[in-house]
């Protein structure tokens, strides 16, 4: 918004920023904020060493939010490593999720004649462009349903639940019953990603995901923004059914369109959901994943009779968010029950043994009035957050988010020395 030149206020209650996408720090603050008494013992280490975040996710290479971070040159604020492998469940044990032909061939995720047959599921997925019907080998993407297509290539159910689970990123099955188009696509952008650096599609930036929102920031401060943290937001004030503005310790800012997340107006949300999150600090690498220092395992729906994916994201030490030797592992999915914390069990099992846990829930909202951002899902991806964006963008403005238009006036002045 700063960018496209409009006046941007951005107040927060917290004194950081980010709200519910923020990484706490220093350790001792993370106790706090669960409600533990005991302060972090020394195996611990320093207190300062630790950025937890609240809401794990990665960044796909080829994603919406890399172009994003590029064409608004956010890049420069912030440094990524490359996460170092995906992991899927099935039958109780965890398998990499093949990113080349050759791990393909050699995974003990299929059987030989199995391989064959996704090898040219893959092919048919590469070579394919909506704009050539000659790709299409008799399939029609706005038509035939992604269900039709695993038939079509003869592919076993625990196949499809990777290719739909591991690589298109579902979080349920509905996806069968659709149009194959959006699979596909998704299926390219994991391979995409994957090309780019080639131990796995996703990024993390070091020191946490609390380094976006600041990345944000300082962009939107170059375009003139301002940002007021530890503001606490008293009334939205409503004439007509329109907002006007927002009241904060007496005053009112008063403005033309409001942006906010659901916290801020309890009355106004409609919840939709529940994701349940346990975040444990581990002194060693999950088994099964060749000691790898990050990583991501997706226990698909199917593996443990539920409706939706649980989701584990793994960072360490080496993201500069946890002290020298310990790693911190998030566990995630969308409740079903009432008892959210045995459903969660499968992803725990494979990550004991456990130093220690906090486990929180969250509410997904969706609103009526205000532009409000939605929660954020149990999705260890920034896709679907991304989409959330561009919605908001494109109610507020009557316009499409184009990303060329994102990009950096070559005359910017940058507040910093490269002018």
């Amino acid at each position: 918004m700063s960018v496209n030149g409009k006046k941007v206020l951005h107040m927060d209650r917290n004194p950081y920023y980010g709200g519910e996408s923020s990484s706490i720090t220093p350790l001792e603050e993370l106790y706090k904020r669960f409600g533990i008494s005991d302060s972090p013992p020394e195996s611990m280490g320093r207190g300062r060493d630790w950025n937890v975040d609240l809401i794990p996710k990665f960044l796909m290479a080829n994603g919406q939010l890399v172009k994003m971070l590029l064409y608004t040159e956010v890049t420069r604020y912030l440094d990524f490593k490359v996460v170092e492998g995906s992991f899927v469940y099935k039958g109780g044990k965890i398998y990499k999720v093949p990113s080349t032909e050759t791990e393909a061939l050699a995974s003990n995720l299929m059987g030989m004649f199995e391989k064959r047959r996704f090898r040219k599921f893959l092919v048919f997925v590469a070579n394919f462009d909506e704009n050539d019907p000659k790709t299409f080998e008799g399939v029609d993407p706005k038509l035939t349903t992604m269900g039709d297509v695993y038939k079509k290539f003869d592919l076993g159910q625990d196949v499809v639940d990777f290719t739909g689970h591991a690589l298109a990123l579902y979080r349920t099955d509905d996806y069968l019953e659709q149009p194959c188009l959006e699979t596909i696509n998704r299926i390219k952008l994991y391979s995409e990603s994957l090309a780019r650096y080639g131990k796995s599609p996703y990024l993390y930036p070091l020191y946490g995901l609390g380094e976006l929102p600041q990345g944000f920031a300082r962009l939107s401060a170059i375009y003139g923004g301002t940002y007021m943290l530890n503001k606490p937001v008293d009334e939205i004030v409503m004439e007509g059914g329109h907002v006007v503005g927002v009241k904060s310790e007496g005053e009112v800012a008063r403005c033309k369109q409001l942006i906010c997340d659901p916290s801020y107006i309890p009355d106004r949300v409609h919840k939709v959901g529940q994701v349940i999150r346990v975040i444990c600090v581990l002194s060693h690498p999950i088994k099964n994943t060749n000691d790898a220092n990050s990583c991501q395992i997706i226990i698909p729906q199917n593996q443990v009779n539920r409706k939706s994916d649980i989701y584990v994201c793994m960072i360490s030490y080496a993201h500069n968010v946890a002290a020298q030797g310990k790693y911190i592992a998030i566990a995630s999915t969308t409740v079903e029950t009432s008892d959210p914390e045995a459903e969660i069990e499968p992803a725990l099992e494979l990550l004991e043994p456990i130093d220690q846990k906090s486990v929180y829930s969250l509410f997904l909202c969706l609103l009526y009035s205000i532009f409000a951002s939605r929660s954020y899902d149990a999705t260890t991806h920034f896709e679907t957050t991304c989409n959330d964006i561009k919605d908001i963008y494109k109610r507020m403005t009557g316009s499409d988010f184009d990303f060329e238009n994102m990009k950096r006036k070559q005359n910017d002045v940058f507040g910093e020395d490269e002018q």
